[in-house]
């Protein structure tokens, strides 16, 4: 089993940035993906950023890619998600969520692990 925490939630302001840390604990080595998804009211879970165990693979939704920026350091088993630029549209519950197979995938359905969430709330 893996646990995931993440924390570094806020209010902030347009334009504004955040940066999100997810923290892992447990079985962290089965775990290939790390993932950030959000779910703004009333909407369904999304996905965000992904980023690979080895290889450093990345990949981002349209939405965010250029503003945010996913990284992780393995020997402290945290993976972070710097928010810049944010706008009202990227108040969600952001969660950190990680899949156990080598082949990426965006599928919420397709990962073992997640955390809490952590709420970010963007005034204008």
């Amino acid at each position: 089993q893996v646990q995931l925490v993440e924390s570094g939630g806020g209010l902030v302001q347009a334009g504004g940035s955040r940066r999100l840390s997810c923290a892992a604990s447990g079985r962290t080595e089965s775990v290939y993906f790390t993932s950030w998804f959000r779910q703004g009211p009333g909407k369904e879970r999304e996905f965000v950023a992904a980023i690979r165990r080895f290889g450093g693979i990345k990949d981002y939704a349209d939405s965010v890619k250029g503003r945010f920026t996913i990284s992780g350091d393995y020997a402290k088993n945290t993976v972070w998600l710097q928010m810049n630029n944010l706008k009202p549209e990227d108040t969600a519950v952001y969660f950190c969520a990680g899949r156990r197979s080598p082949v990426f995938s965006r599928g919420t359905s397709s990962y073992s692990y997640w955390g809490q969430g952590t709420q970010v709330t963007v005034s204008s």
